[in-house]
């Protein structure tokens, strides 16, 4: 069932101003979607359209696309086409790290267009200098989302007389969701016309025959043949499930496969036939581990607004990943982390500087230890150490904070500064609400009178690192406790300040981030304490690993579903797989 990805990712998250896309009906992997591009217009990567028998030449302020005998070439003074109108034409936009096109491109291109409904757009599988088909053939596995009504589109000629001539059902479950296929067999190939409704389809097949009949399904679902003025009607009755239709050949057969959620209490499972490539699973007993070839992805922390918390899977959404891991220790009342957070380059949280931390560079490397991060302003009066990372300002010390938009910094006797790094942006002596990903410093300027408030003054700001290894590492999450280092168990609950008579190290289901392989890992573990945790990830040869939050928050999602049987909290953090052609650097 080559599109169950699709469907268990449907059921999964719903994805809000992106459509899934397909090629001839084939709804490609969920990953391949459209954006929403900052202009708000709808768009797809460059590097896609050669899927599309688009030629491709991508070069800095100048980006030509060749389609048969059309041309566009996209520079500074603006687009120009050969054989193709420019008039109106988009301007291409940078999204997560690639460059795209909007959809008005493609169709100025000649690019076929099979299907364009609100939930997924189809595109023709077509071969450059090619005539573009005045009609559209009917794909072998038609797109699922055709509005409703909508015809199927033309088939061969029918046979004379065609006939259904048996009809079959099987039903698999998997956890929570259950695979329901109807086979409808004919003794010849005849068009069709599908309905869909609320409550199920509908498929007419002018000029076939066959013996009516009603019958009850495993599933419970309802299947009725009817015979009618101009042919065969089948109505299947659903319960809400999400049905795809499509054909095969020798003998002609028209398959619906229809998934439904049984129990939205229980999260839906990864489809583990349809890993993307580069990720491999290996189950050890109650172990789990995914590994990510470090080639095509990179791991990214992925934040909530400051106060907020996300299901794993909005957090995957939002950065264009493949999979993901909840991140560190939070306040449920809040939702504020408890330890460190680093993104960017950027401190939004401070660390409690004992406890096991995975961190990341910009080409994604991994590091694991306990690195003592600090802010370091630099200027003519030399240096000076931040103390902390708070929204709120205290007489006595330097404290930083990266604006969210919405939380507002400084205080009475305070002065506040604006910074990007190098210079002071502004200075402020009474509260403010500084703009989302701003650098502030407040502090007393009697305490402090060599810091510069003049904006446009030189003043240096770089989050610093007191493990000499963790030069360069721009992104990071604190949790703990350290798993395995170098290939032995290697916890120490009590250095890293853990009470082992707490729930905290009660069995539970728990999941860390690790190295197996030479590659980035998300682990989880059915249940158990974090030393059963740890023997179990030395025993299967993963060489490093930090424990993540556990218990109610511990969740994995990769290929459409969850590991964890139970649904998880939302969490304010992720650790996430994103594709490398997705990933800009932080």
């Amino acid at each position: 069932m080559k599109r169950r990805a699709a469907l268990f990712l449907a059921l999964a998250m719903s994805v809000a101003h992106a459509r899934p896309v397909a090629i001839a009906g084939e709804v490609l992997h969920p990953i391949i979607e459209t954006k929403t591009l900052p202009s708000g217009r709808e768009g797809l990567p460059v590097w896609f359209l050669a899927r599309l028998g688009v030629s491709v030449h991508n070069a800095p302020d100048d980006l030509q696309l060749t389609f048969g005998p059309r041309t566009l070439q996209y520079t500074p003074a603006g687009w120009r086409g050969t054989r193709a109108a420019t008039t109106g034409l988009s301007a291409p936009e940078l999204f997560g790290g690639s460059l795209h096109v909007p959809l008005d491109v493609l169709r100025a291109l000649g690019v076929p267009v099979l299907a364009d409904a609100p939930d997924v757009l189809d595109l023709a599988a077509t071969v450059p200098g090619m005539p573009t088909p005045t009609t559209t053939p009917a794909p072998t596995r038609p797109v699922t989302s055709t509005p409703t009504p909508t015809p199927s589109a033309p088939t061969p000629p029918p046979a004379a007389g065609a006939q259904l001539a048996s009809v079959r059902s099987s039903r698999t479950l998997n956890r929570n969701l259950e695979t329901q296929r109807v086979v409808l067999e004919f003794s010849g190939t005849t068009p069709y016309q599908v309905t869909r409704d609320k409550t199920g389809l509908t498929v007419t097949l002018p000029g076939t025959t066959g013996q009516p009949a009603t019958q009850k399904l495993e599933s419970g679902d309802t299947l009725g043949v009817a015979l009618t003025a101009t042919g065969l009607s089948v109505r299947l009755e659903t319960r809400g499930g999400t049905s795809e239709l499509f054909t095969l050949q020798d003998p002609f057969r028209v398959v619906v496969d229809t998934v439904t959620n049984i129990n939205p209490n229980v999260p839906p499972p990864p489809d583990y036939t349809h890993l993307p490539d580069g990720v491999t699973r290996r189950q050890v007993g109650a172990l789990h581990l995914l590994s990510f070839d470090p080639a095509r992805f990179v791991p990214r922390v992925v934040t909530a607004p400051l106060g907020t918390a996300s299901p794993l899977a909005d957090h995957i959404r939002r950065v264009g990943g493949v999979a993901g891991v909840n991140g560190g220790y939070f306040d449920p009342a809040s939702n504020l982390p408890v330890d460190l957070v680093a993104q960017g380059g950027l401190m939004l949280a401070p660390s409690l500087e004992r406890r096991g931390t995975i961190g990341f560079d910009a080409l994604g490397n991994v590091r694991f230890g306990v690195p003592r991060p600090r802010y370091v302003l630099t200027g003519a009066f030399g240096t000076l150490t931040v103390n902390t990372v708070s929204a709120k300002g205290n007489p006595a010390l330097l404290t930083a904070f990266v604006g969210d938009g919405r939380t507002g910094v400084g205080g009475p006797g305070l002065t506040t500064l604006t910074l990007d790094g190098t210079r002071v942006l502004d200075a402020y002596n009474t509260p403010f609400v500084p703009a989302a990903g701003t650098l502030t410093v407040t502090y007393n300027a009697d305490k402090y009178p060599q810091l510069p408030r003049t904006p446009g003054a030189a003043l240096g700001a770089a989050l610093t690192w007191q493990a000499p290894a963790w030069t360069g590492t721009r992104e990071a999450l604190s949790a703990g406790p350290v798993l395995v280092a170098g290939g032995r168990v290697a916890l120490n609950p009590q250095a890293e300040g853990f009470n082992t008579n707490a729930s905290i190290w009660r069995a539970t289901r728990q999941v860390a981030f690790a190295v197996y392989g030479g590659q980035p890992t998300i682990a989880y573990l059915e249940s158990g304490t974090p030393d059963a945790f740890a023997r179990a990830l030395a025993a299967a040869g993963v060489t490093d690993a930090v424990r993540l939050d556990s218990g109610s928050s511990a969740t994995v999602f990769v290929a459409g579903g969850y590991l964890n049987t139970v649904w998880s909290r939302p969490v304010p953090n992720a650790i996430v797989l994103v594709p490398r052609q997705n990933a800009s650097a932080p």
